[in-house]
């Protein structure tokens, strides 16, 4: 009977609490024309003033757009009447989201009121008991200026604490005293009570200050073991990679020694974790990387795990989700509350599913650390995809964009777009015995296709048939046991190949399909750009490259000496957490550009054999570089645009950029000419200018 009795109670309680819920969204959510209009009465959508949050918000949106679009074409006599009805509209705005909050307030207590009756007598969660807490008398909700959210935090976790047992975890129990406690002590937003001097807040001292000097290292045994074994197919495909390469890797560290100088590097404490990895996403990636998937992500992490290692810094790796909670020290629950004790680590390498699990379970602790991430990121984040706000409004949202950190965090494979940080991974190196073996040994009419999967050869059947004709088509493209072949019959297909048994076809070939940075940064007679639906230019092509001689080459980049600088580099350079940073590039190495109408900043800059500097465009982002480029402006504004700054050379308007994280290389239309950061940079480093190391 008791059991029955509380079941009974409990299923109530969760009916008031839908029906409460429901009635709370209906006057939030008013469908537009749900109401039946009467002659002479209003709409009850148009008498409340909590009629509708959203289509008030899209109200303001537009009257923003109407007025920003009237100031550029200089009418101004209907501005105020525009701005006068936006601040009402802004007013309506905040009296609504005010009932609204007061209406969810008053529900929540009654509920919470109703939970307390349902489970008095039973099990209470295991919690953190909080030390030296006041007399009651003392918890009361203080009305302090330099804490201004403190009372709606406090009538929120009264509505809410048992939502998420980390509350429960870090002493909280409804009351006053534990819940002015916990936001004092782990969130930061209220004053510490009266005989509490506990500060365990996220550590906010630069990452680098007061740590041991990196020496960099020859013996990778031990990173070996820190990755562990028992990890699954991707995990083993890493570790056989680090340890195939392992020699030549101390090699190079040995030269970057001398090349440095013994330059000193702090040591820092880093978490790599690749989320693609991690849960049941991670099981699936695993099996993938046994028939054809996406290799070259796990070639990048091997090569960053290595660097750093290799450099010196003390490296942790996580692959699970129990892990990555261990780790960082997040609490039990659902994420809503703080790690435990300040950020254990200077930096964090993840990728956009590890970014997702972060934020999962850090609370507010993810955007107080954020500076402190690095993503790898294969084909890179432009800016008009990473701020939120803006790539809604203008078409550029995405599954994996909007996180809004700085476009630099963002670390690519190739050097993609400036507008983020090369990272890059290492190509095999030829020693000088191996150059002659493959000369002796190509085979002057192999060419190889690198399409691991079927699906990457469909439309191509024309290109591919061209250079047939001229030369033997090899491929490397995985199949089930008895599947059905979708690639022509005139390829002869190896299936997947082992890393050393890639490297062997590769040294027989004469040719291989290339792509966008082979073509910028290399070219002939390495790298030939073809039409690809011109049949003849494609077998001139070929044909020239049959009766060439050149000798194998590998970009500085990409070789394990290129990536030590470029990596050593970063860490010692690239701050996004001081408040003024030292800058870097130095502002010396700026070279101002105006491009032509439907120029990107990146053209503009490629063109002059320099490349674009995103860390430059806060120089650039003044009035007077207009005139100093001999520009003549009739107006100047301040907007939000990733194109800005730019001139509209039409209306010899000059436009400013207001959001900074919105400097992009990327991006062009045919009404402005855009104001370019440009810069020289190292032979074969494109990510470092010139005497920067």
């Amino acid at each position: 009977m008791v059991i029955s009795f509380r079941t009974r109670r409990v299923c109530l309680v969760l009916c008031v609490l839908l029906s409460a819920l429901t009635l709370v969204l209906q006057n939030l959510w008013i469908p537009e024309g749900s109401e039946e209009q009467l002659p002479g009465k209003p709409r009850a959508s148009e008498a409340l003033p909590q009629y509708g949050v959203r289509k008030l918000a899209l109200r303001l949106e537009t009257l923003s757009s109407q007025i920003q679009a009237l100031k550029r074409d200089n009418i101004p006599d209907r501005l105020d009447s525009l701005a006068e009805t936006l601040q009402i509209l802004q007013k309506d705005h905040e009296s609504s989201m005010h009932s609204v909050q007061k209406d969810l307030a008053m529900v929540w207590e009654k509920l919470d009121t109703l939970l307390k009756r349902s489970l008095a007598g039973g099990d209470t969660p295991h919690r953190t008991p909080l030390t030296g807490m006041p007399d009651s008398e003392v918890c009361k909700i203080p009305n302090d200026p330099a804490f201004p959210l403190c009372a709606g935090k406090v009538e929120f976790l009264q509505a809410h604490w048992r939502s998420d047992p980390c509350y429960a975890h870090y002493g909280v129990d409804g009351g006053a005293c534990s819940i002015l406690a916990y936001l004092s002590d782990r969130e930061d937003f209220c004053p510490s009570l009266p005989g509490r001097n506990i500060s365990q807040g996220p550590d906010k001292t630069h990452p680098k200050e007061g740590k041991e000097e990196a020496v960099i290292r020859a013996d990778l045994t031990p990173l070996l073991e820190i990755i562990g074994t028992g990890r699954g197919p991707a995990v083993r495909f890493m570790q056989s990679r680090i340890e195939r390469l392992a020699g030549r890797w101390a090699r190079a560290g040995e030269r970057i020694r001398e090349k440095l100088h013994h330059k000193p590097q702090a040591q820092l404490k880093v978490l790599l974790h690749p989320g693609v990895l991690a849960g049941g996403a991670g099981e699936r990636f695993g099996e993938l990387a046994e028939r054809g998937g996406p290799l070259g992500e796990l070639v990048q992490w091997s090569d960053v795990a290595t660097a750093l290692f290799i450099l010196g810094h003390k490296v942790t790796f996580s692959t699970t989700l129990p892990e990555l909670h261990r780790v960082i020290g997040a609490p039990p629950g659902k994420g809503s509350c703080p790690i435990q004790v300040p950020l254990p680590f200077d930096l964090l390498y993840t990728d956009y599913h590890g970014l997702a699990q972060l934020q999962a379970c850090m609370g507010l602790s993810f955007n107080q650390y954020r500076c402190r991430f690095r993503v790898l990121d294969s084909f890179g984040t432009e800016p008009a995809f990473n701020q939120g706000e803006y790539s809604r409004l203008h078409g550029y949202r995405t599954a994996w964009g909007s996180w809004e950190l700085q476009p630099r965090q963002y670390m690519t494979m190739f050097p993609h777009t400036p507008d983020n940080s090369f990272m890059g991974f290492v190509s095999e190196e030829l020693g000088q015995g191996l150059e002659e073996d493959i000369q002796e040994h190509k085979e002057p009419n192999l060419a190889v296709v690198y399409g691991k999967q079927d699906y990457m050869w469909q439309g191509k059947e024309s290109y591919l048939e061209a250079i047939s004709q001229v030369m033997k088509l090899h491929g490397t493209v995985y199949q089930e046991t008895g599947s059905p072949t979708r690639i022509p019959g005139y390829v002869l297909n190896h299936g997947l190949l082992s890393q050393d048994q890639l490297l062997e076809l590769l040294k027989r070939a004469k040719v291989r399909s290339q792509h966008p940075y082979a073509e910028d940064f290399i070219g002939k007679p390495y790298v030939w750009t073809v039409d690809m639906s011109n049949s003849t230019e494609v077998q001139e092509a070929v044909r020239t490259i049959l009766h060439s001689q050149v000798r194998p080459f590998t970009p500085y980049e990409f070789t394990r000496e290129g990536m030590l600088e470029r990596v050593f580099t970063y860490i010692s350079h690239q701050d996004f957490c001081s408040l003024t940073p030292q800058p870097w590039p130095p502002e010396n190495t700026l070279l101002a550009r105006l491009g032509s109408l439907g120029e990107s900043c990146t053209a503009v800059c490629l063109q002059a054999a320099l490349v674009c500097e995103p860390a430059h465009f806060q120089l650039l982002n003044k009035p007077d570089t207009f005139s100093s480029l001999g520009l003549n402006c009739s107006s100047t504004s301040v907007e939000v645009n990733h194109l800005f700054p730019a001139y509209n050379e039409r209306a010899r308007r000059c436009s400013l950029q207001r959001e900074w994280l919105l400097f992009s290389c990327a991006g062009s239309d045919n009404s402005h000419k855009r104001l370019c950061p440009c810069r020289r940079y190292q032979p074969g480093q494109v990510a470092l200018c010139q005497g920067c190391l």
